[in-house]
């Protein structure tokens, strides 16, 4: 009885060895490499945005430097990626995106970091195009630039050598013309008397510069890099200065440093996202992303208000909300101000509060 059972077991197990085996060839295996969970959007920086421009550039869609920065190159071609992938087209790169992404495109992390630790700009250019194989609509393809085609992995971005033009023949040399004879001085003109030579006049040497030292010159190297608060991106400013111009230019400028400010609030607080990129793309957060506002150029006021906000000035009192009455349509923001109301600030044609 005893060895019966043994025998079943052990039969028992090793079909589920198969079965486990049977199973592993037919269930898809994800890329080794992927994303993290967070939405990747514009101003972000780091390893999923390294891999994202490399699947991007894989399936011909981005052609610029794999660098790790979510630009306006990566942004426009994330959205011309949802438009022929049937992806709502609003250039954050959601689950959705991703998944996609790792179903069309292959990602090779040891030679996109290992050409990056060179200090080299990896070329990641695959064998697919478009959601069928075929070029996206325009044919956005870098990779058939030059007639360079994909190659295979360990090879990326090795040109074929193209073939020397043939050199021009010389052309012969131009016989020189016969120098024309001088004609004979005239009796009756008289001698042009030479020209006394001009006095050199003797300008004075500039006075001698003192050399700089190699502190003061980084000084003027570094000078943009030190008006960055610190904890701040260059990015980081852009953006803000993109919202506060989108969402506030024509209000005093009090109110444009008060938008900044309840940006700065709202990444300060624990109900809000902690970037600053985070805070301005959360859905219907802001008017101006909605609307596409945020991608107008902004001036100089923008920036100089959205710098006195990091510096401290928050005319809010600290707030994290702000409406136009006369524009603002949902229901929750009129409630939540009516509870707000005795606390409320009103800075031109927007009234702040919590």
């Amino acid at each position: 009885m005893h060895r019966r059972m043994k025998h079943s077991l052990k039969a028992g197990t090793l079909c589920l060895v198969i079965a486990a085996l049977l199973l592993s060839f037919f269930i898809p295996h994800t890329t080794a490499s992927a994303f993290s969970p967070q939405v990747i959007q514009r101003g972000a920086t780091g390893d999923d945005v390294i891999e994202l421009q490399a699947r991007l550039q894989y399936i011909g869609y981005y052609k610029g430097p794999i660098n790790g920065v979510f630009g306006w190159e990566t942004y426009w071609a994330v959205r011309n990626f949802q438009h022929d992938f049937g992806i709502d087209i609003d250039g954050l790169v959601g689950d959705e995106m991703k998944e996609k992404l790792l179903a069309v495109t292959e990602f090779d992390k040891d030679y996109v970091y290992g050409k990056l630790a060179q200090g080299e700009t990896p070329r990641h250019f695959g064998p697919h195009k478009g959601p069928e194989g075929l070029a996206p609509p325009g044919q956005r393809d870098p990779g058939n630039l030059d007639k360079v085609k994909w190659v295979p992995p360990g090879t990326h971005g090795k040109e074929p050598p193209r073939p020397e033009a043939p050199a021009r023949p010389e052309a012969p040399a131009r016989p020189e013309a016969p120098a024309r004879p001088e004609a004979p001085a005239r009796e009756d003109q008289a001698p042009v008397p030479e020209r006394a030579p001009r006095p050199t006049e003797e300008r004075p040497a500039p006075p001698a510069q003192p050399e700089r030292t190699p502190a003061e010159a980084q000084v003027g190297q570094l000078q943009k890099a030190v008006n960055i608060p610190q904890g701040f991106s260059e990015n980081d400013i852009r953006l803000m200065a993109n919202a506060v111009y989108g969402e506030a230019r024509g209000e005093p400028y009090e109110g444009q440093v008060a938008v900044a400010a309840v940006i700065l609030n709202r990444v300060r607080s624990p109900e809000f996202p902690n970037t600053v990129s985070g805070v301005i793309f959360e859905p219907l957060a802001f008017t101006a992303v909605m609307d596409g506002q945020i991608w107008l150029t902004p001036n100089e006021t923008a920036r100089r208000a959205v710098m006195d906000a990091i510096n401290g000035w928050d005319p809010t009192g600290g707030v994290v909300y702000y409406f136009n009455p006369a524009k603002a349509t949902a229901p929750w923001m009129w409630e939540r101000y009516a509870q707000q109301k005795g606390q409320a600030v009103q800075i031109g044609n927007h009234i702040f509060f919590n």
